[in-house]
């Protein structure tokens, strides 16, 4: 199993920022959506509550992430989630011939274009992420 998003990658033959992660997001009580973001970047609080209108935004700890998707951190998907919440899309996929999503288990990844991406999972694209910082600042 790749130790970093770099070889995973490798491994897998795309960019890291083809990569994507899913991350569950608590608005409420019993209210969540996934955000997915690129490898290379990571989703600004800002922006993602502005675009949802909110003020208050949490992610649920493991134990949480998995009772609500049924999957562990680190394998958690939008597809085969125990229920269909929300999806938001980072808008810096559409440029992209590829994306690699988690398969719901670590180390298996869906291959597919950006395009089939938003129609299969019902994403909306969105501006609302910026780039990681570089490593050790």
């Amino acid at each position: 199993m790749a130790r970093s998003a770099e070889e995973s990658a490798a491994f897998q033959g795309i960019p890291v920022g083809s990569l994507l992660r899913s991350i569950l997001v608590r608005r409420a009580a019993d209210d969540y959506l996934f955000v997915l973001v690129p490898g290379g970047r990571r989703f600004d609080w800002p922006k993602l509550r502005a675009h949802l209108g909110t003020s208050r935004l949490s992610l649920p700890d493991a134990e949480e992430a998995k009772a609500i998707t049924g999957y562990e951190r680190g394998a958690i998907t939008p597809f085969g989630a125990r229920r269909g919440w929300p999806v938001i899309a980072d808008a810096s996929i559409q440029g992209l011939e590829v994306v690699a999503i988690g398969g719901g288990a670590r180390g298996v990844n869906v291959h597919l274009a950006p395009a089939d991406l938003v129609a299969a999972s019902g994403a909306e694209v969105v501006d609302i992420t910026v780039p990681e910082p570089p490593a050790g600042r």
